[in-house]
C-alpha cells in the first residue's frame, strides 16, 4: 500500500533510558516559557543552552540568567554575560577557583521545575507520540499557551 513519508527534523537520541528527547527551554517563571528548542536525549545541555541563549539575542539591561550546574562551564558563563544576563549558578565542588553567585536568587531555580512538571501533565508532551520535530513543538506549544491562559 501506498503512504507519506515523514521527512523532516527529528530530535530523538538514544540515552539509558532508551529513545528520548530534551527540551531546552528558557523560562520567566512557572507559567512563562520565554523560547524551548530541542535535541536529543544524547546530547549534553550547556551546548543547546548556549544555542538558546543566542536565540534571545543581545539585552538592553542586565537580567539574571538562572541555570543549574550543567551550565556551569565557562563558556556558557561567558556568552551570557556578553548577552547581557547575569550567570546565577553555582560552581561544581571540584572547581579550582569557585566564583560567588546569588544564593538566595538561585532558590528560585525550582520554577523551571514546576513548569515541566505542568508540562508533564500533558500526556501528548510527555510521551511524544510525534515523529517529527514540527508536529512536537506544535503540541508543545499549545500546551504553553494553555498553562498561561489557565
Amino acid at each position: 500500500m501506498w503512504s507519506f513519508k515523514k521527512n523532516g527534523e527529528q530530535s530523538i537520541g538514544r540515552s539509558k533510558g532508551g529513545l528520548t528527547t530534551k527540551i531546552h527551554m528558557m523560562a520567566a517563571n512557572e507559567r512563562h516559557a520565554v523560547n524551548f528548542i530541542l535535541s536529543g536525549g544524547n546530547r549534553h545541555d550547556a551546548p543547546q543552552g548556549r544555542i538558546l541563549m543566542e536565540t534571545v539575542g543581545k539585552l538592553k539591561s542586565c537580567i539574571p540568567l538562572i541555570m543549574d550546574r550543567a551550565f556551569e562551564d565557562d563558556l556558557t558563563r561567558y556568552i551570557a554575560q556578553t548577552l547581557g544576563f547575569i550567570p546565577v549558578v553555582p560552581p561544581k565542588k571540584n572547581r579550582k577557583n569557585p566564583w560567588e553567585y546569588d544564593k538566595e536568587l538561585y532558590k528560585r531555580r525550582n520554577e523551571i521545575e514546576r513548569l515541566f512538571r505542568l508540562l508533564d501533565g500533558f500526556r501528548r508532551v510527555f510521551v511524544r507520540f510525534e515523529k517529527l520535530d514540527s508536529m512536537y513543538i506544535g503540541f508543545i506549544m499549545v500546551a504553553l499557551i494553555y498553562l498561561v491562559i489557565k
